[in-house]
């Protein structure tokens, strides 16, 4: 599984969400590595990583908690995005024992919210893959840039055009050739399962941007009922990257819920 590692201390795994590479991480990696050891990975089917055979949340977990145990991290400390924070909450679930933080992440919505996740997400890449030719200069232009990622941050116009043209370019096939399997694994696969409180072998915080788009707050609630020993941190003026709109506090979040 491809990675980069910045910085010295202890280890630090971020695992991204859907469309996405370890550079998604970039507006917050300095911060963090001058205190721990940053490992950004690739998934499977993204990125520079090869993809899987056979593309759910199941067998992206599985091969995470593979690559862990591989490289000396079993217990390493772990912080997810979106999907990636799905799959860090799914190793808590499993006994993950390293500490958790888990940014907005997917599998707690109902029936009529994944449903409604499906129809926009679906379209939302579909655009992005018939404009890839014009992604530099969406990405250039704060009016384009924010017409592209009003879905995914409270203030897109504000986001570096560079982080904004490689998440754009992401959403195709060719860059990420697992992004309609594991798009279709979100929607139609299972929602995510519970811990019984008190099961829980490693810390858990659950960071929830108030103005996500595409996890939508009142699923933060799901997502303490069915992890009752997680805490709750809430981002204001943010949106479903808490690393992009709001990344002082998100770094100082991560680093505190981690002992960094």
């Amino acid at each position: 599984m491809h990675n980069v590692r910045t910085g010295t201390g202890t280890p630090l795994v971020l695992v991204h969400g859907l469309g996405s590479s370890h550079g998604n991480w970039d507006p917050i990696v300095p911060a963090l590595a001058a205190h721990r050891q940053v490992i950004a990975l690739d998934l499977p089917g993204f990125g520079q990583t090869p993809p899987l055979p056979e593309v759910s949340i199941a067998s992206l977990t599985d091969a995470l908690r593979a690559f862990l145990d591989r490289e000396g991290l079993a217990d390493a400390d772990l912080v997810g995005s979106s999907m990636g924070a799905r799959m860090v909450v799914e190793l808590g679930r499993r006994g993950h024992r390293g500490s958790m933080v888990a940014l907005d992440p997917g599998g707690f919505w109902n029936d009529r919210q994944v449903k409604i996740f499906g129809a926009t997400i679906t379209a939302s890449l579909a655009l992005m893959k018939r404009v890839q030719p014009l992604v530099p200069f969406l990405a250039g232009n704060p009016v384009t840039r924010t017409a592209a990622l009003a879905q995914f941050s409270a203030a897109p116009w504000k986001l570096p055009s560079g982080l904004v043209e490689r998440e754009l370019k992401g959403f195709s096939s060719k860059t990420s050739p697992s992004l309609d399997a594991a798009r279709k694994a979100l929607i139609r696969g299972p929602k995510q399962l519970g811990a019984p409180k008190g099961s829980l072998q490693g810390s858990l915080l659950i960071g929830w941007g108030r103005q996500d788009k595409v996890t939508t707050p009142s699923q933060a609630g799901v997502a303490l009922e069915r992890f009752p020993d997680a805490t709750l941190h809430w981002f204001d003026k943010c949106g479903h990257f808490p690393h992009w709109d709001q990344p002082t506090e998100t770094a100082r979040v991560i680093l505190r819920a981690t002992g960094g």
